[in-house]
């Protein structure tokens, strides 16, 4: 496969990382990107838009499309999340398929293939990368192990004996084979000029940043079930008078009054916590000064509701 590192002819095009929730994805995208568009955590279904971060060399523009995680979807919310991944299969240059490297195929690995089946064949086929996600977390023969797996998945998924375009371990983390994911991914774009003005990292809208960056923040330590019932929204961003002070604020949304309770904390003790952690990274992407004013509101369940989902963006 020829390196777009090494050709004279530039490329440019947009690469979707899909796979089951919490395989790395938001953290891959980041690695590939060299600095924070998606945010991270260790609850699944963490992403909930379609999060682009540009990655710009000498010879090529990638854009990378970070996904929600595909599932079985138990609501509304979850079919919606999953028809927004299937919709950006259909527009996107190339797929990257992430599976971990620490944990063996499962069910969701192979739903996830049977959606990618009938984008691999065809005239309008679409190339298809399988990426070992977490590699640096096993040994040489588990990763070998891992590796042949996934080479077999990618042959019964496309139904021949080719299967995917590419299998390529990384490790986000570490670094490991980071720059040989961009190259391979890079190789099968179209010939094209630059989709972005160089320098730029993400075509997110800034209240769209924001809102993520408060979400990341009061995930942390939180019980299973409120991952799944946390929507956030930034209700206005405002320069203050004489003052080179922004005032952001922003609607933290909950199913019920008791997992109001979680995120407030005893004393508003948890609320202070999300603000502080929230705080410093959006004053380093707005380069301002932030006076963050966050409130959390019940919204029964809105994940069901299709009315409350459009208001809050989906």
């Amino acid at each position: 496969m020829t390196d777009p590192l090494l050709t004279e002819r530039h490329r440019s095009g947009f690469a979707c990382f899909v796979g089951r929730p919490n395989v790395g994805k938001s953290t891959l995208t980041n690695a590939l990107v060299g600095e924070k568009v998606a945010i991270m955590s260790a609850r699944p279904q963490t992403t909930r838009h379609t999060i682009r971060g540009i990655v710009t060399r000498p010879q090529a523009q990638l854009v990378l499309v970070d996904t929600p995680g595909l599932h079985r979807p138990r609501t509304l919310l979850g079919q919606r999340l999953n028809d927004l991944v299937r919709d950006t299969l259909g527009e996107v240059d190339v797929i990257a398929f992430c599976l971990p490297a620490d944990q063996k195929i499962g069910p969701g690995d192979r739903f996830i293939a049977a959606q990618l089946a009938p984008l691999m064949r065809g005239r309008r086929a679409k190339q298809v990368v399988a990426v070992v996600t977490k590699s640096d977390t096993v040994g040489r023969a588990a990763l070998t192990e891992q590796l042949i797996a996934v080479d077999q998945l990618g042959r019964d998924t496309a139904e021949n004996e080719e299967g995917w375009a590419a299998i390529v371990p990384v490790s986000a983390k570490g670094g490991y084979q980071v720059d040989e994911l961009f190259a391979v991914l890079a190789g099968m774009l179209p010939e094209g000029p630059e989709l972005y003005p160089g320098g730029e990292l993400t075509d997110e809208p800034q209240d769209v940043l924001i809102a993520e960056l408060v979400r990341e923040a009061a995930l942390e330590g939180v019980r299973e079930e409120l991952p799944h019932s946390l929507a956030v929204v930034v209700e206005g961003i405002a320069p203050r008078e004489d003052s080179e002070v922004l005032d952001v604020r922003v609607n933290l949304y909950v199913e019920r009054d008791s997992q109001k309770a979680i995120v407030i904390g005893k004393g508003g003790s948890r609320l202070r916590d999300v603000g502080t952690k929230a705080r410093g990274q959006i004053e380093t992407l707005l380069g301002r000064r932030v006076y963050l004013d966050l409130h959390v509101k019940v919204a029964r369940d809105w994940q069901r509701d299709p009315k409350q989902l459009r208001r809050l963006g989906f």
